[in-house]
């Protein structure tokens, strides 16, 4: 067990909308730099045990962007949907207000030629606020010139957050990006796993790595398509957790062939082949 980077209180620098879910940027003076699929413990600093009259716990959350902050230390961008009092409370932060964070935690993506000696580009999919972690390991290939596809799938319109995320300075959505929404509201009518048939099914597709984060159903459509076509892929999951760096085995999920994995530590980015089945029980 790693001795994670102590628990610090940063400063909510914004709150905004984005497409019904919340994008919350700490400024984090002290920590380091994070990599695409790390996520932090986050709790507000005040009002955290006011809801119901109960107390809870920490919220894992992946970051979804980072840059310099002025003034030192970086700015952290969180993507956010209010589920329960816990995720409520921190969408309901305000400019300025204190929050204890610690991280990053977990393991990161890996580049494509880490996954596979021949792979030559990526593909990213992501579901529902399932995108964040995707939207900086996008950001991280544009840099490092990996060719790389998009496919973004959501639910309807009140749940087609984060987009802003994968949209260049003119505010369009990146040309490497499509997305699929089950309501026909915007992009294809469908769900995300439609697109990226196709590709898999393509002459191509051994030259490419699979990245996808998203819901514990789509992620494990993903892992048995990845699979009947010879393609890895790597699935960054979620579970419930109490501590973040592995110490209460709170978020323990079976591994093939017996033992469990702790995703706060052994994740949470697992290849597919380390997962036997995504559960729901994960979520």
């Amino acid at each position: 067990m790693s001795t994670p980077f102590g628990r610090r209180l940063c400063e909510v620098a914004s709150n905004r909308d984005s497409g019904g879910y919340r994008v919350v940027a700490l400024i984090d003076r002290d920590g380091p730099e994070p990599e695409p699929g790390q996520f932090y413990m986050l709790a507000a600093a005040r009002g955290w045990d006011s809801r119901d009259g109960r107390a809870f716990l920490p919220r894992a959350i992946s970051v979804a962007d980072v840059n310099p902050a002025a003034g030192g230390g970086v700015k952290l961008d969180f993507l956010l949907d209010a589920v329960g009092p816990g995720t409520g409370r921190l969408c309901d932060l305000g400019e300025g207000e204190g929050v204890w964070i610690t991280g990053p935690l977990g393991n990161s993506f890996a580049s494509p030629r880490e996954v596979s000696p021949v792979a030559a580009g990526a593909v990213l999919v992501g579901g529902g606020v399932g995108t964040a972690p995707l939207a900086l390991l996008r950001r991280r290939f544009s840099e490092r010139a990996v060719p790389h596809r998009v496919l973004l799938g959501f639910r309807d319109r009140a749940h087609t957050g984060g987009l802003d995320l994968f949209c260049g300075s003119s505010g369009a959505l990146c040309p490497e990006v499509r997305m699929t929404t089950e309501d026909g509201h915007a992009g294809v009518q469908g769900r995300v796993t439609d697109l990226l048939l196709p590709i898999l099914a393509g002459d191509d597709a051994s030259s490419a790595v699979v990245y996808s984060c998203g819901p514990p159903a789509m992620l494990e459509a993903i892992r048995a398509l990845c699979t009947e076509h010879g393609v890895p892929c790597e699935l960054a999951l979620e579970s419930p957790m109490a501590c973040g760096f592995g110490a209460c085995f709170g978020c323990a999920v079976p591994k093939p062939g017996g033992g469990y994995l702790r995703l706060c530590i052994d994740g949470p980015v697992l290849r597919g082949d380390q997962v036997e089945e995504v559960s729901h029980a994960y979520a």
